[in-house]
């Protein structure tokens, strides 16, 4: 795989998943420092765009009450990795 430096993010759910990648989840996070993170990266998306991706991420969960979420990660990405690894058939 590429180091997710140099991938390039055209959606909000691909920016999420190379934060994920690079162990940016790993404590919990409010909107603001993913949204300076997903900066950093180049990336600018609309709020609704990375709301939507946020609550759609399936290797993410939250808490809080509207307008006051925290992300963090359900499982490391290396993790996920070996998992996908196990469950292929030859």
């Amino acid at each position: 795989m590429a180091s997710s430096k140099l991938r390039a993010a055209t959606t909000a759910t691909e920016a999420l998943k190379i934060l994920w990648e690079d162990g940016f989840f790993l404590a919990w996070k409010k909107i603001a420092p993913i949204e300076q993170a997903l900066e950093k990266r180049g990336n600018h998306f609309s709020d609704p765009e990375l709301g939507m991706a946020l609550k759609r991420a399936k290797h993410l969960t939250r808490r809080g009450k509207r307008r006051n979420y925290e992300y963090i990660q359900k499982y490391p990405f290396k993790m996920h990795e070996q998992k996908q690894s196990v469950g292929k058939k030859r």
